[in-house]
């Protein structure tokens, strides 16, 4: 890939998304632009370029490039210590603030989903506190900015090993596994979990963002880092707006230091209170 054709799709990618690709990933979008231009018959990443930006390809082609270029590493549980304070530290607090009688109803949002992992741990973590009381319910919402990893959300199929982070008594209560004709190294999420749980395309860095604006917590955990420092600044304090008073900001491990550097009230490493 030339230097001028991997500059054009940085750019678009950063407008669109605001992530910025740097020259350490080159070889790995190189390939798989490579491969996306054999799928469509073209010679090479220079022909399926020229069909994009001189032949007017860009349009059918976005989503595929903006997927492409997105990293969508995830696991169930992964950085576990962020759902155990969610366990134990926030939903006690947030159950304590709501008015005595009704049951409580808690809005979590995933905000980079990927294939929906983050999403259902939530949900897993959620559904459990609330079978040993006190009752409360609880909607998810899960977003990316790919709509293939959205579908692929939205299938809510796993390899069985995915689900290996989870603990043994979660995974038979909240997985069905492939019987008979089925495909046993395969899983699915059980479908009352499943109803828990929305799917979404939202592209973070737009100006306006489709969610409710009483959101008690918000996962937005290990994309701040594939952003500019002035684009992380400006998606949190965006997603911040969306949170109710004293909701809660749940950043990565390694993007903790954003969430300090914007005064936000700090509860455990890279959880956040927002008042």
């Amino acid at each position: 890939m030339s230097d001028a054709d991997f500059a054009r799709f940085s750019a678009l990618i950063l407008e669109r998304t605001g992530i910025k690709l740097t020259p350490s990933k080159r070889t790995h979008i190189e390939g798989k632009l490579r491969k996306r231009a054999a799928t469509l018959g073209l010679g090479s990443v220079a022909d399926y370029s020229r069909m994009l930006f001189e032949g007017g390809g860009l349009a059918s082609e976005l989503d595929i490039l903006i997927h492409l270029a997105t990293t969508n590493k995830t696991d169930f549980f992964r950085e576990r210590a962020h759902f155990d304070i969610l366990e134990k530290t926030i939903l006690p607090a947030l159950l304590k603030m709501r008015p005595k009688g009704a049951t409580p109803r808690l809005k979590v949002w995933s905000a980079a989903a990927s294939n929906g992992a983050e999403a259902f741990t939530i949900a897993m973590v959620l559904a459990e506190a609330a079978r040993r009381g006190p009752r409360f319910d609880f909607a998810i919402l899960g977003t990316d900015v790919s709509s293939e990893m959205i579908a692929e959300a939205r299938r809510a199929i796993y390899p069985a090993v995915m689900t290996a982070p989870v603990p043994a008594p979660l995974q038979r209560r909240y997985f069905m596994r492939g019987r008979g004709s089925g495909n046993p190294t395969m899983v699915r999420v059980v479908p009352e979990l499943r109803r828990r749980v929305r799917f979404s395309q939202v592209n973070l860095v737009a100006e306006t963002l489709p969610v409710d604006r009483d959101v008690d917590v918000i996962f937005l955990r290990n994309v701040l880092i594939y952003f500019a420092p002035s684009t992380q600044k400006a998606v949190v304090r965006r997603l911040a707006e969306h949170l109710r008073p004293s909701g809660y900001l749940i950043l990565g491990h390694t993007e903790a230091t954003i969430g300090t550097r914007m005064g936000f009230e700090q509860i455990g490493t890279g959880v956040f209170r927002v008042t």
